[in-house]
């Protein structure tokens, strides 16, 4: 399997953190040195290993800010 390039552009906030220290995290993410998207996945505490995770684009975070105020 390919190494996967990452930078962590901004570290928005942590969502929640588990027993062992990792974090689930919202932060802008530059995959393989393409545009920035939202990214919701969880890391451990050296941000070196992480777990399966969602990307999201503005208008997808956009779209999700909208549902969520309906609720």
């Amino acid at each position: 399997m390919a190494d996967i390039k990452y930078e962590i552009v901004k570290t928005i906030g942590v969502l929640s953190e588990g027993a062992k220290g990792w974090t689930k995290e919202l932060n802008l993410i530059s995959w393989n040195d393409r545009e920035p998207k939202y990214d919701i996945r969880e890391w451990a505490p050296d941000h070196e290993k992480m777990g399966k995770g969602v990307t999201l684009s503005n208008e997808e975070v956009l779209k999700l800010k909208e549902l969520l105020e309906l609720q």
